[in-house]
């Protein structure tokens, strides 16, 4: 009997099931199914925004500028209503920029401006081979450009720091119509399809596309050369890349340094543009004064210099930034988590460039440690 019992044990123990109920070779024989149909289905779904976009790209630029506005005003309304993490995110950006400045109504209205001004933007970009150097003024103004024009001659580098800010996409695409036209640095989609798309629109005016990977290369021979680039300087940076720290609406974030590197290895000239909403799917781009530098001053109080000069435009008309976006992803240890928005989080990259900061060294020098922080 005792030997009879074992052998039903040994028997039986590879059919055991695990917790759920289900053997090991039915769970592993899921798990496989679930992987197989997952990577089918992004095939699919990578190639049916392929289709969308291209559809797009063909139908847009067919439609009036009326038709556009009013296409991207339902839409962005639309999108409003149906991305609930992205106007979590957008509402608790408001809350810690604004505090109780804002009233929850107000702060509603501003996220479905800004899910309408991103709308816009995207639209426009689609409708972009419409514009010609004829015909820009009737859609665009452009103010305070005679105020590098002796900058702007040909031969002088030039790296054009710009912001997410209304129609962020026309300020490089019109550049070249009203005789700056520059690289622009750009970040690839992860579907790999539409890169593509995207370029043949930003290259519509004759405007050349850097691709992010190998940009720094790039960006320091076309400045080398006399040229100009044109960079978004505006966004949440990963802190292990090379970064600096700098103040947003009194918030500590992570952001690129490049127009500040170019500035100081290849002697670019920088200057800040910006776009505004004007009415009727008008749109005005604002070249800044001069951000006056000190000569010894760092990559990161170039960097912050550069930020104070938008900061003012948004906060006196949030709608058209990109609030859905998550402008505050670190956190320093010290900070009371209520004061930074619900989905930022503690780095110990991030404290690295906060020392890098404040004691002024060299971006991506600090060997900080989490448990070195008081």
């Amino acid at each position: 009997m005792v030997s009879h019992d074992l052998i039903e044990i040994e028997w039986r123990q590879p059919i055991s099931k695990s917790r759920g109920g289900a053997s090991p070779l039915a769970t592993n024989a899921k798990r496989a199914y679930t992987g197989a149909v997952r990577v089918i289905w992004k095939k699919i779904r990578y190639r049916l925004e392929w289709l969308a976009l291209k559809s797009a790209a063909k139908i847009v630029p067919l439609l009036s500028r009326n038709v556009c506005y009013r296409l991207a005003q339902i839409t962005g309304a639309l999108a409003a209503r149906l991305d609930r993490a992205g106007c979590r995110v957008a509402l608790s950006n408001l809350q810690v920029a604004f505090g109780d400045e804002l009233s929850p109504g107000r702060r509603n209205k501003i996220v479905r401006e800004s899910y309408q001004h991103f709308a816009r933007t995207m639209i426009d970009l689609f409708w972009s081979p419409r514009l010609t150097s004829k015909n820009y003024s009737r859609y665009i103004d452009v103010v305070n450009l005679d105020l590098w024009q002796e900058e702007l001659k040909p031969g002088n580098a030039v790296i054009f720091g710009c912001c997410h800010y209304s129609n962020f996409e026309w300020v490089a695409v019109a550049a070249s119509f009203f005789g700056v036209g520059s690289a622009l640095i750009t970040q690839e989609f992860k579907n790999a399809l539409l890169d593509p798309i995207f370029v043949s629109l930003r290259e519509s005016s004759g405007q050349r596309v850097i691709p992010r990977q190998g940009a720094v290369l790039r960006l320091y021979k076309t400045l080398r050369c006399g040229g100009r680039v044109a960079i978004l300087t505006d966004l949440t940076t990963p802190a292990q890349l090379p970064t600096v720290a700098i103040d947003c609406f009194g918030l500590k974030t992570s952001v690129t340094f490049a127009h500040a590197w170019a500035h100081r290895r290849a002697g670019a000239t920088v200057i800040n543009v910006h776009c505004e909403p004007l009415p009727e799917g008008r749109y005005r781009i604002v070249f800044h004064p001069r951000v006056e530098f000190a000569p010894d001053a760092s990559f990161q109080e170039i960097a912050q210099a550069c930020w104070d000069q938008f900061e003012p435009f948004v906060r006196k008309n949030p709608a058209p930034w990109l609030w859905m976006y998550k402008h505050w992803r670190y956190r320093p240890v010290a900070a009371d988590p209520a004061v930074y928005p619900f989905y930022a989080n503690v780095s110990p990259e991030f404290e690295r460039r906060l020392e890098e900061s404040a004691k002024n060294l060299e971006p991506m020098s600090s060997t900080l440690t989490l448990e070195a922080v008081p």
